[in-house]
This record gives C-alpha cells, structure tokens and sequence, in this order.
C-alpha cells in the first residue's frame, strides 16, 4: 500500500472521495498505522509500561488488537473459530491476552498484530468480492438478527479507535513520542514489518 514512488508519504490516508468500502477500510487502516506508529520499534521494557494503576501495556494492546482482529472476521463474519495460535494461548480467563503478553517476546508480540492484519485483509477482501458491505454475518444477537460485514467493520474501527487513546498515553511515558498521525514518510521498523 505504500507508494513512495508516486511521492504519497501519507498512504495510510483514507481517499477523499472514494466508495463506502473504501472509506471503511480506508479508516480502519489509518488507525491500524496510527496504532503501530504508536508500538513500533519497543523492546520488551517498553512494551510493558503501565501508567498508575492501569494494568495496560502496548504489548497487551498488541496482542489484543491481533486477537481481535481474527475474531471479527474469522468467528464474528465466518462463524469459525479462530485457530491457531489463539487455540493453544488462551488459558480461559477473561483479558488472558493482556496479562500474558508479558510473557511474550517483543518479536512475538508484533508477529500476532503483523499475521492477525494480513490475515483480516484477506478475508475482508474475500468477502467484499463475495458479497459488498450489506452481506450478513455468522454473528447474530438473540432474536437472530445477523450483523453486515458493515457492522463489523465499524467496530474494529470503535475498537481501534478506544485502544489507539490508550496506546497514545503509553507511547508517551515510554519516551515522548506525540503526535496524532504518523509523519509523511514514516514505515514501521518492528520485527516482521509488513506492506501496510
């Protein structure tokens, strides 16, 4: 997605006037980017700072998002479960993928988000090829009604956008960095970089 050779240093911009589609994924990705900007390139200490009685850490927000991202469009859109390696890590408790993240290496850390995105891109895309926004979900509330693949994108957009926040205040007690969107020509440096 990166197109330096055309001189876009901000590719991870959603277009100005494009489709509903575009403009869905075009937010989601933007938080996406503005989230690892926020991680990127931290080793295990910075990973794991906290802020005051808060147990939250840019590792846990890591391997949460990735988690997130595979429910949402392989349980939540598919109605399949979510495999490997959430099958063998989750130890059954409630935020298990906040507090276990500390045990995690940095390297595996981004490993999850990198592999949970890639792996979202494809099925989103698929489904979009499939279907468009209006087709219906696996998931369902109690009367049976099914939530749109529109639906769930805005709610990896929502939830994006509420731990993006968090990652902001962390990234800043790790050491200073500010700022609302990644500057023009940034790409990450963590481990397993991807094409964003």
């Amino acid at each position: 997605m990166f197109d330096r050779m055309a001189g876009n240093l901000t590719p991870w911009e959603p277009p100005l006037a494009g489709t509903e589609a575009e403009h869905l994924l075009g937010a989601l990705d933007r938080l996406r980017t503005t989230f690892l900007w926020k991680a990127d390139a931290l080793d295990a200490a910075g990973l794991s700072i906290r802020i005051g009685p808060s147990a939250l850490t840019l590792g846990g927000l890591l391997k949460h998002l990735a988690f997130a991202e595979d429910v949402m469009f392989t349980d939540k859109l598919a109605g399949e479960p979510v495999g490997e390696p959430w099958v063998t890590l989750h130890d059954g408790t409630d935020d298990w993928e906040f507090t276990s993240a500390a045990a995690d290496s940095p390297d595996q850390l981004y490993a999850y988000w990198y592999d949970a995105v890639a792996r979202s891109r494809a099925r989103v895309s698929a489904a979009l090829e499939r279907g468009g926004l209006d087709q219906l979900a696996a998931v369902h509330d109690e009367e049976g009604n099914h939530a749109s693949l529109r639906r769930l994108l805005c709610d990896l957009i929502e939830e994006y956008g509420r731990h993006t926040g968090h990652a902001d205040l962390l990234r800043e007690a790790v050491d200073g960095r500010v700022g609302e969107d990644p500057p023009p020509g940034w790409t990450p440096v963590s481990p397993g970089k991807p094409e964003l």
